[in-house]
């Protein structure tokens, strides 16, 4: 870890509180030179510091900047084992991770971005990312307990995760509809894109990559116009450090479903919050479009449909909207 890192982490413990120079530096061996680097470094990166003579540094109680100490912060025993890397800016977590992956890093990298440039969807669709208002980040797996027909349970975990948490922290209900999208007061807050790797010789699960994008609070000046109907978020207001933990108490959930070694532990939680079940949807695929009626899950969250004609199906992708509504 770095100098400024270590000093990041010990301005997190002390948040709102002032340090002196002479015990940052004590404390963690360095000089009182390396310390008024590291703050100076910190400060550009806009971190909230406030430097007094004969007080020392303060890292403001207002700051909401993401970093991998505010998260650690926040990690439990499930994800304790994560090795998050945050970013100011990125292309997309995604295409960190798999790059990481590419290059041999084991299970449990994590990448977590404040603003990403080409923030991908579903089907090839751009996901927007603005700075300072979401949560971009990926989780690099090689599951090894799940085969590559199950990595549809990977992003309904993830799903499931997203939901818990942020009802934990904003106190609002959150909906999923399937396969990947999370919902509070009927709007979107959170979109999941889960991608896999094979290995070319056998077919085998190289890894999997979910990824997940979260609306925090509401960008300046709104959502794009074309999202605007139906763009939603999950905090009112801005509060310190609630990024940082939205952010763990994701990967506290997430992981433990992963871990449990079960694949049945979220399947009614993903159930009880689906907003498509027992309602009229229309189903696009291949550039097709069919009504159908949602009427269950199957054991690994495919979503069963009764087509208008009467015969039935079990999708593992596709697009799904809720007729009548704004999806």
């Amino acid at each position: 870890m770095s100098t400024k890192d270590t000093v990041l982490e010990l301005f997190e413990k002390n948040r709102g509180f002032f340090v002196s120079g002479e015990r940052i530096a004590s404390e963690l061996g360095i000089s009182r030179t390396a310390v008024w680097k590291a703050v100076k470094k910190l400060q550009c990166e806009g971190y909230e510091i406030e430097a007094i003579t004969n007080r020392g540094y303060c890292l403001a109680k207002s700051s909401d900047i993401l970093s991998v100490q505010g998260i650690r912060n926040y990690l439990d025993e499930n994800a304790a084992s994560l090795r998050p890397e945050v970013f100011v800016t990125v292309d997309s977590t995604n295409n960190v991770c798999m790059k990481k992956a590419g290059q041999g890093e084991d299970e449990g990298y994590a990448a977590i971005a404040g603003a990403q440039t080409k923030g991908r969807g579903r089907r090839g669709r751009g996901f927007f990312s603005p700075a300072d208002t979401g949560i971009y980040m990926s989780i690099l797996l090689r599951p090894d307990a799940y085969p590559g027909t199950q990595v549809l349970r990977l992003t309904t975990m993830a799903a499931v995760a997203v939901c818990e948490a942020t009802e934990k922290l904003s106190g609002k209900t959150a909906g999923i509809k399937w396969v990947n999208d999370v919902y509070i007061g009927g709007k979107k807050v959170c979109g999941i894109l889960s991608e896999a790797s094979y290995a070319l010789e056998d077919g085998r699960l190289d890894c999997v990559v979910v990824g997940i994008g979260i609306n925090a609070y509401k960008p300046k000046g709104g959502f794009p116009r074309e999202i605007s109907a139906r763009a939603g978020c999950v905090f009112d207001h801005q509060s310190a450090g609630k990024r940082n933990q939205l952010a763990a108490e994701v990967l506290n959930r997430f992981m433990a479903y992963y871990r449990s070694g079960s694949t049945d532990d979220h399947f009614e939680a993903y159930r009880q919050r689906s907003l498509v079940l027992g309602k009229d949807i229309e189903i696009s695929k291949n550039d097709v479009v069919r009504k159908a009626r949602a009427t269950g899950l199957d054991e690994d969250c495919g979503l069963i449909v009764r087509y208008e004609d009467g015969s039935e199906a079990v999708l593992k992708s596709g697009e799904v909207s809720i007729v009548g509504i704004e999806n």
